[in-house]
């Protein structure tokens, strides 16, 4: 069994994985010795990136239905079955951010089929492999990047906030459902980055007040192997719930 000390061997996906903080999760976890595949939409900064970093570059829109079987095909192919789901992709709808009363109902559709469908749609297609993990003591985790905008309602971000507390109740409620099953889900908020994202956002926030990726990176790492680690302890065979 790999060691609670490291990542090595472990199976990890990852959306979103060209910029921001996909690439820097990417980047951590292929260093540490796991096994991963990170999935964007941009061939030619998907081929870049697998080369630099020598991970399995998908290259698809979780945000379109059709797209999400072929990825996770992709990733069950190369990895053999997930450990460790990072739900990064997203999507701020309209740029530049409008009042709700001027958002196109087309931006905020893109807001939720990326944001909500495609992390939805993701996970339950790779979900008898996460399960499958947990039954074989490796542990099982999926990670939903979520935002302040989920909890706080701030002006102009609607779109954007509206699919982030979606999806951090979606969270909750799996990790309730799928708990006994040894299938943890977190929602976690990496904050402020400074980040291709928060740059379309916000563009007159200077960068330097902002947190750099690396640093949200490390801390969901830490996360995650907190949770793999109380997981495996927790977890018990099907048919056992009491």
């Amino acid at each position: 069994m790999r060691s609670e000390n490291d990542f090595e061997g472990l199976r990890v996906a990852i959306t979103g994985g060209t910029s921001g903080l996909g690439l820097a999760l990417t980047r951590l976890f292929a260093r540490s010795g796991a096994r991963v595949a990170f999935v964007a939409r941009t061939a030619a900064a998907v081929e870049r990136t697998a080369q630099e970093i020598g991970a399995h570059g998908i290259v698809g829109d979780v945000g379109r239905k059709d797209d999400i079987y072929p990825i996770a095909l992709q990733i069950l192919t190369h990895l053999g079955g997930p450990d460790v789901l990072v739900n990064n992709a997203s999507s701020l709808g309209p740029v530049p951010l409008a009042l709700l009363s001027d958002t196109e109902c087309e931006d905020l559709e893109q807001a939720l089929a990326v944001n909500v469908l495609g992390a939805f749609r993701l996970t339950r297609a790779l979900f008898g492999a996460l399960a499958a993990s947990a039954r074989d003591g490796r542990g099982a985790v999926v990670v939903n990047i979520s935002s302040d905008a989920a909890v706080a309602a701030y002006p102009r971000w609607g779109a954007y906030g509206a699919s982030k507390a979606a999806l951090r109740h979606l969270t909750a409620i799996w990790d309730k459902e799928e708990k006994d099953d040894g299938v943890r889900f977190l929602s976690l908020d990496p904050g402020d980055m400074d980040t291709p994202l928060h740059a379309l956002a916000s563009p007159e926030t200077d960068p330097s007040t902002l947190k750099p990726p690396e640093d949200a990176a490390a801390e969901i790492a830490e996360a995650i192997r907190a949770s793999l680690r109380h997981g495996r302890e927790a977890f018990r065979p099907v048919g056992s719930r009491a």
